[in-house]
């Protein structure tokens, strides 16, 4: 019976201790949904600006010469933000007129009231924004998710679109190497409702550093940056929503019906979406342009701009 209640006390004090340093670490960890309101000085000085499209404010940026008859649209990926264009804008915006924004559920525009994340409704969006913006066609560019979006869009709307880039886009069903931390919590249900509460600074480090080919290039300010986009409210209920909802390849038999001049850029390096999926779009699209950056990973026109838009620029300026 001795023996008994000592190993009951030492089950006591064990469960004791761990109940305490699981309220330790949620309260180091605690992190609410912030309001626009909260994040809007920080990362929306001008030239951001705001209007509303499809029920929402959308943060948008739009530089350069207003008479540039062929405007270029930046689509960002999932989880990111108009920011990760920032290089390339300030390298195209002397001659060329560059508009970005966030897509619904991300930055700083926040999530679709509808809870529709489909990428039937993304391409309703880029368009209902280019109308909004008086924009009849366009360059369209995309990385990722907006990447997939950029090209169905020209799917859906050719008349729209006057040229193509493609930065490590989605569009087949593939097999990743690697996701992202954060992708993988917000996959699951019971973990991705804590993380709507709790955000270790470590989860959001670890799957920026993912996405890069020189992971030492993620600095403390870009972690910044990814978290409070994350924090932004709705944003964490959004990631999980449109996780639920991928259907990866549903729509890649209309890849391969574009007839639009396409530069197709991608990471050596690319861990979440494979390199030889470059090669794929290069088969299907007919007359594109693939260029291969062997050392970058998922984002390069985050991780190297200057190196990446200048053959933007070549491509832009041979095919205008």
């Amino acid at each position: 019976m001795g023996m008994l209640r000592t190993g009951s006390k030492a089950l006591a004090w064990a469960l004791a201790a761990l109940l305490v340093a699981a309220t330790v670490g949620v309260a180091l960890t605690w992190a609410p949904d912030q309001p626009l309101s909260a994040l809007q000085t920080r990362w929306a000085p001008p030239p951001s600006a705001f209007i509303e499209v499809a029920g929402l404010q959308v943060h948008y940026r739009d530089e350069g010469p207003r008479d540039d008859p062929a405007p270029i649209v930046l689509l960002h990926g999932t989880s990111a933000s108009l920011h990760t264009w920032e290089g390339w804008t300030a390298a195209l915006r002397g001659s060329r007129r560059v508009v970005s924004f966030d897509l619904p559920g991300f930055g700083l525009t926040g999530p679709n009231a509808s809870g529709d994340y489909s990428d039937a409704m993304y391409v309703r969006f880029v368009l209902q924004t280019m109308d909004a913006l008086k924009l009849p066609r366009v360059v369209l560019a995309g990385n990722s998710l907006g990447g997939g979006i950029a090209w169905e869009t020209a799917v859906a709307a050719p008349d729209r679109v006057l040229q193509l880039i493609l930065v490590d886009a989605a569009g087949y069903a593939f097999t990743p190497r690697s996701v992202p931390l954060g992708f993988r919590v917000a996959r699951l249900p019971v973990l991705n409702r804590l993380m709507g509460h709790v955000l270790p600074r470590s989860v959001i480090e670890a799957s920026v550093r993912n996405v890069y080919g020189h992971p030492e290039r993620v600095t403390p300010e870009l972690v910044d940056r990814y978290a409070a986009m994350t924090l932004r409210e709705g944003n964490r209920r959004a990631l999980a929503q449109r996780m639920a909802q991928l259907d990866q390849g549903a729509n890649a038999a209309g890849i391969a019906t574009l007839r639009v001049p396409t530069l197709i850029l991608w990471g050596g390096q690319d861990r979440l979406i494979p390199p030889d999926n470059a090669t794929r779009f290069g088969r299907d699209i007919a007359g594109s342009t693939v260029v291969m950056f062997d050392d970058l990973g998922h984002v390069p026109q985050e991780e190297d701009p200057r190196r990446t838009v200048a053959v933007v620029q070549h491509f832009l300026d041979t095919r205008r």
